[in-house]
């Protein structure tokens, strides 16, 4: 196990399970698991975050699959305040999280494209796909969700060089995807979550652009 000099029972609890520990300081997301790739002594890996989980379906797929491909795609289930999100985009995500050792290469993936923040897994050989899901409960309350997108939009926004120019194009495109996001990807249908996570959506780029600006 990874562990990156944290401060709770991480790694006690690690240890009891038998694990080995190494500890390395944080220098970020997309640093850590790079590193961590270079770590792993298994012929297969899954990645998951704290806030994730396997459903009963995804488990028994993993566990049966064939081995047939270099990757595979499992779809991701983001939950807003205890209830899954099916629409507005956050429902059909499907994600590079199963791979052979070696077969994948991570980059960095963000508005700007240099925050260590957000990642993508890119793979090497073929790719296919399992069925279930990844269930993703990363906001319990909206206090959690408008906390990480304060902090994600902050992170981001000292990675870019913010121009008006950038800004007011961001601006335009938010305000077009908006309804694109409620209508098209059918964000009505879960009610006022919907309309919440596409209007965080669409505005989560503009605000990373007005933050560039105004501490430029």
């Amino acid at each position: 196990m990874l562990d990156a000099e944290s401060d709770d029972e991480t790694v006690n609890v690690a240890g009891r399970f038998g694990a080995t520990v190494e500890r390395r300081s944080w220098n970020g997301f997309v640093d850590a698991r790079r590193y961590a790739l270079t770590r792993v002594q298994t012929r297969w890996i899954l990645m998951l975050d704290a806030d994730e989980a396997l459903n009963a379906e995804l488990c028994h797929a993993i566990e049966t699959a064939p081995g047939d491909y270099d990757a595979y795609r499992l779809r991701r289930i983001t939950s807003l305040c205890g209830q899954p999100i099916r629409t507005a985009g956050w429902s059909n995500e499907k994600l590079i999280r199963l791979f052979r050792s070696g077969r994948v290469r991570l980059t960095a993936h963000s508005v700007g494209g240099g925050a260590d923040l957000h990642e993508r897994w890119l793979a090497e050989g073929t790719v296919g796909e399992l069925p279930g899901a990844i269930l993703h409960d990363s906001y319990p309350t909206l206090a959690s969700y408008r906390e990480k997108f304060a902090r994600y939009t902050t992170i981001e926004a000292d990675s870019i060089h913010g121009s008006a120019k950038n800004l007011l194009r961001t601006t335009v495109t938010g305000i077009a995807r908006l309804p694109w996001l409620i209508v098209r990807y059918g964000g009505w249908r879960d009610g006022w979550r919907g309309v919440l996570v596409a209007a965080f959506s669409a505005a989560y780029p503009i605000v990373v652009q007005w933050k560039a600006l105004r501490t430029r």
